[in-house]
């Protein structure tokens, strides 16, 4: 069964989606963002938090995170997918990169209405960050801060440590 060739996890904002992105152009490899992928199902992530209910939003990234690894391709998961276990347990035999950004860089990025946590702005952020860090942690084979990097660069550093064999390297603080 195919799997991933690399995972991106991290906190909203950290620049998931955009380092996909790149990384996958970089491979010449299929991407697949998790959230868009239940945006394309589901409607508007707002709205589904607000009409539905945060658990029904997390049963249907669960869908997508499921379906996601089960392909050859580079996956971005939403902030949060890490929190289901079963998805823990999924992301152990695959390489995982968690993506980092400071408080100051984010602080610009998390103003959009479609992320529906991060309403109440940076001190949601830094709680949902804090939270959420000990299992990003453990699950990450790698670590890259997006905060003042060019995006471009990363994504070949990104590139370079899958060209590499994607050794574990654990996440530096």
């Amino acid at each position: 069964m195919p799997s991933p060739v690399v995972v991106f996890i991290g906190a909203p904002a950290s620049g998931k989606s955009k380092i996909a992105k790149r990384v996958a152009a970089l491979l010449d490899v299929p991407r697949i963002d998790t959230d868009k992928v239940v945006v394309a199902e589901h409607g508007p992530i707002a709205d589904i938090f607000d009409n539905s209910g945060e658990a029904t939003f997390r049963a249907y990234e669960r869908a997508a995170v499921k379906d996601a690894l089960q392909h050859r391709a580079i996956v971005s998961l939403g902030g949060g997918a890490v929190l289901d276990p079963d998805t823990q347990k999924d992301l152990t035999t695959v390489p995982v990169v968690l993506l980092t950004v400071s408080e100051e860089a984010v602080a610009s990025r998390i103003s959009d209405p479609k992320r529906p946590l991060l309403r109440d702005g940076i001190e949601a952020w830094k709680k949902l960050v804090a939270a959420r860090m000990p299992i990003y942690s453990e699950l990450a084979w790698n670590t890259f801060d997006t905060s003042t990097g060019d995006l471009d660069a990363i994504a070949e550093d990104i590139v370079s440590w899958i060209s590499s064999g994607t050794p574990r390297q654990g996440v530096s603080s």
